[in-house]
């Protein structure tokens, strides 16, 4: 099947998939102040939430990969919309921290399942440039996802309290449920169960044993820890240190989906002149200018307008660096492309989830934060220095 005759109702069906995850992490944000209220503690403890969601999801993905060869893509999806939704009423009815961080990382652990099964479920239906050209179009809408999903926040909380937004996600998961057995299964035979050809470890150590592509997880973890750091403590930054309203914080927090859009548009032009390892140290070097006038405008006391500008050129970045390190990266897995890309979004995931949690236990000041970050980037321009471009097998 050619990307040319896939239903529009069927991509769209997968873009809406897609979007389960940043809408779990960015929908919430601009309810930080209200949920820290409610439950009788900081922000900085809410904002662990955003920790444990990532984290559990991260290791989901590495479980939910190797299920799905197993026990199909049906049952893996459609097992994972319902543990989220289920954990999505919970966190609705949540009345204490403790409840809310469990429920959090169930949440998380249903929401890994579905956000690796989409791509596998491409590759089932495409290939070569038609399965390039869907991945472009799904890699678009979560780009967009996280831009429009604090809009979405903020109008919840002005015609209901926090835990409406926890319960839009569990109907959104209905949705998909439906979606799921309507449209995307629609036709397709239960499969059978696969026994596994090569263990779950053993096919992720022999990924790991590629040391030139090792370079490449710690490369994207440092730069995608930056713009954790960022969401983690996006309230903290704008609703209580600048003093923003939830439409403000809203507007301010889509400002940096923008710029990676942008960054996104401007890698798809440069990757016609350049190569991708190339386009991938000036990306990193851009968002090391960025965390280096976020320094400066917190040292200088600069109003939030300047702060904003320097934060888009930090995390907008990433719209040019997460595409081109995948890119480089998979160049050393020609056969083992699946487990090689599970890896680097765990890792990714996982570190990035850790680095924001122990975000939460900083200082509540802004120049703590922006520090966290510096030490993240710290880590990617380390690898971009020394990190070989060695030859690939």
């Amino acid at each position: 099947m050619s990307a040319q005759r896939i239903p529009f109702v069927l991509m769209l069906a997968l873009g809406l998939t897609m979007m389960l995850a940043p809408f779990s992490i960015d929908t919430y944000l601009p309810a930080f102040p209200r949920i820290s209220e409610a439950l009788g503690v900081s922000i900085q403890s809410v904002s662990l939430t955003v920790s444990c969601f990532v984290f559990s999801m991260a290791l989901s993905q590495l479980l939910g990969g190797a299920l799905s060869d197993r026990y199909g893509r049906r049952n893996v999806l459609m097992a994972g919309i319902l543990i989220f939704g289920i954990a999505s009423l919970c966190i609705a009815f949540s009345n204490t921290l403790p409840a809310l961080l469990i429920w959090r990382v169930v949440q998380g652990f249903g929401g890994g399942w579905v956000m690796v099964s989409v791509p596998a479920l491409v590759r089932d239906r495409v290939s070569g440039q038609d399965a390039a050209k869907l991945f472009s179009i799904l890699g678009f809408i979560g780009v967009l996802a996280p831009g429009i999903a604090p809009s979405v926040g903020s109008l919840l909380l002005e015609l209901s309290t926090w835990r409406s937004i926890f319960v839009f996600l569990a109907v959104y998961a209905g949705l998909l449920m439906a979606l799921s057995y309507f449209v995307i299964f629609r036709g397709i035979p239960k499969g059978e169960r696969k026994p596994f050809e090569i263990g779950m470890l053993r096919r992720y150590i022999d990924v790991i044993k590629v040391r030139a592509a090792r370079p490449y997880i710690l490369w994207q973890a440092g730069a995608f820890s930056v713009m954790m750091l960022f969401i983690t403590n996006a309230s903290f930054i704008y609703q209580d240190h600048f003093g923003q309203s939830e439409k403000a914080f809203a507007m301010l927090f889509g400002a940096n989906i923008v710029m990676m859009f942008l960054f996104n548009l401007a890698n798809r032009v440069l990757l016609g002149y350049f190569d991708a390892r190339r386009i991938l140290k000036w990306a990193t070097m851009s968002q090391g200018t960025g965390i280096l006038f976020l320094i400066l405008a917190v040292v200088w006391n600069l109003e939030v307008s300047y702060f904003l500008l320097a934060m888009m050129l930090t995390v907008g970045s990433l719209g040019a660096i997460s595409p081109n390190i995948q890119a480089c990266y998979l160049e050393y897995y020609p056969y083992s492309g699946g487990s090689a890309t599970a890896l680097l979004g765990a890792s990714k995931f996982g570190i990035a989830g850790i680095a924001s949690a122990l975000s939460t236990r900083l200082p509540p000041t802004l120049l703590a934060v922006v520090l966290a970050m510096t030490g993240c980037a710290a880590i990617s321009w380390a690898v971009m220095f020394f990190a070989k471009d060695e030859e690939r097998h």
